[in-house]
């Protein structure tokens, strides 16, 4: 941004050198943010509250029988929309992760740190659910610094203590929620109903989660955002003149002046900011927006709100702050969609097109037929040639599958070790099997065999293997 101001003076940058949480001894500042409200607010309220209603009903909801989403590590085993995927899926998982860095990057470059205020979780629990007990408990930010500043007495215990009690509870909650993303909706609940010694482990794992979330989002707050996130640094890489950011219109606002009734501001050589600092009390991180676009800012338009509603009382054009690109503001040119980000969507668009054809064409079972380790053919008594291999078998679908093994194109018998494999749902099943085969198919020591894998009449995979036979002497 233009360091100098439209009057001629030059902006003052000092403020690039420190954060507004900590101060010159660097001790922590703590935030006091204004009550929110507004269009903007209503807006992200309804975003934020739905998000929050996915979350802790996605645990239970349910697609074929399979959760929504299930990230089971121990048992290497996710679930995302009702399908399953296994370690097998890796390249999917791989690709997918590729695409949402870039997702992100295109993502932050057209829209800034859009995806902090309105979607991060870290977000919405702090603005929506923690403050807001916070509000209700002990009043607007003057409120809650007057009583800080106050002594302990008995009003101040009962408040601090049952807001203590609240941010904890809320935390535990949390932590079940996530706990039920990775073991099940059943299986959580089967924890919760049964005595802490039987599940000590998951229960001091739970507990420790429990004040992690409970630390974060009582005492961290905003320092999570300005020190500890990693993406609010990528903003200074990624973002550019074209981005659309929450802005002040520096053009249109300096030079800032107090509002005085019934005067001329423009003859006066007076911008239409009023300097009520509406904008820096409402901030969520403890900014002040008019300096320019900031690590710190995490677009969540609390600022907008507050600065529309002094313009109205002022009877002066909204949009002061607003959804704007520095083009848009210093030059007074539109929007556009640049080079850069279509480049950006090029790449994704092939990477998800590359990742819904592999979903479309994933089989319905992975299959593995490796032969034993250090065993050698045997000849039977018939005078067949047998293998001895190991096979293993993933069932990705969400129904139960009975599986055959057939030989394609070559004349021989499969034998399996112990019962007929019959796959439940998302299940993974191994064993042992013998291929015989008679001598006339042998082709030398090793002999590429394919092997269909089939439920009912239908084939649902083919896997090769070799076949190791007699060295035939030369004639």
């Amino acid at each position: 941004m233009d360091t100098e101001r439209p009057n001629g003076q030059q902006r003052d940058e000092s403020f690039r050198d420190s954060i507004a949480t900590v101060d010159k001894r660097g001790k922590r500042v703590w935030v006091y943010p204004k009550k929110p409200s507004g269009k903007w607010f209503n807006k992200r309220a309804l975003v934020g509250y739905g998000l929050l209603v996915f979350l802790f009903l996605g645990p239970f909801l349910r697609i074929g029988g399979d959760p929504l989403l299930q990230i089971d590590l121990l048992g290497r085993r996710f679930v995302i929309f009702g399908q399953t995927f296994w370690p097998q899926d890796i390249h999917l998982f791989v690709l997918a992760f590729i695409a949402g860095v870039i997702f992100i990057a295109l993502f932050t470059v057209v829209f800034g740190r859009l995806f902090c205020g309105w979607v991060c979780p870290q977000t919405v629990f702090m603005e929506l659910v923690y403050r807001r007990i916070e509000y209700w408990i002990e009043g607007d930010w003057k409120q809650q610094q007057a009583l800080n500043k106050g002594p302990w007495n008995a009003d101040k215990l009962i408040r601090k203590t049952v807001k203590h009690i609240l941010f904890f509870g809320i935390a535990f909650l949390i932590g079940n929620t996530f706990l039920a993303y990775i073991v099940g909706s059943d299986a959580l609940i089967e924890i919760i109903t049964s005595p802490p010694s039987e599940h000590f482990g998951g229960f001091v794992a739970m507990m420790v989660f429990s004040f992690l979330f409970y630390g974060v989002f009582a005492f961290l707050r905003e320092q999570v955002c300005t020190t500890m996130c990693p993406y609010g640094r990528l903003q200074g890489v990624l973002l550019d003149r074209q981005s659309l950011v929450v802005a002040y219109d520096h053009v249109r606002g300096e030079g800032r002046a107090k509002f005085r009734k019934g005067e001329d501001r423009a003859a006066l050589g007076k911008g239409d900011c009023i300097d009520c600092k509406a904008c820096v009390h409402v901030c969520p991180t403890g900014i002040d927006i008019r300096n320019g676009t900031q690590l710190e800012c995490v677009n969540c338009t609390a600022c907008i709100d507050a600065c529309n509603h002094m313009m109205e009382s002022v009877d002066l054009p909204n949009g002061l702050i607003r959804f704007a690109s520095e083009t848009q503001i210093s030059e007074k040119q539109p929007w556009r969609y640049t080079t850069r980000m279509k480049a950006y969507t090029a790449v994704l668009s092939v990477l998800v097109g590359i990742i819904i054809t592999l979903i479309v064409l994933r089989s319905d079972v992975e299959a593995t037929v490796l032969r034993t380790p250090g065993m050698l053919f045997q000849q039977t008594e018939d005078g067949l040639i047998s293998n001895l291999y190991n096979y293993k078998v993933v069932n990705k679908t969400s129904r139960d599958l009975p599986l055959e093994f057939r030989l394609e194109g070559v004349k021989g018998e499969i034998k399996l070790v112990g019962k007929e494999v019959f796959l439940e749902k998302a299940a993974l099943g191994q064993g042992a099997m013998f291929i015989l085969l008679d001598p006339s198919e042998v082709k030398g020591t090793k002999t590429k065999l394919t092997i269909g894998v089939y439920s009912g009449d239908r084939l649902i995979e083919e896997v090769n293997t070799t076949f190791v036979g007699p060295i035939r002497s030369a004639k």
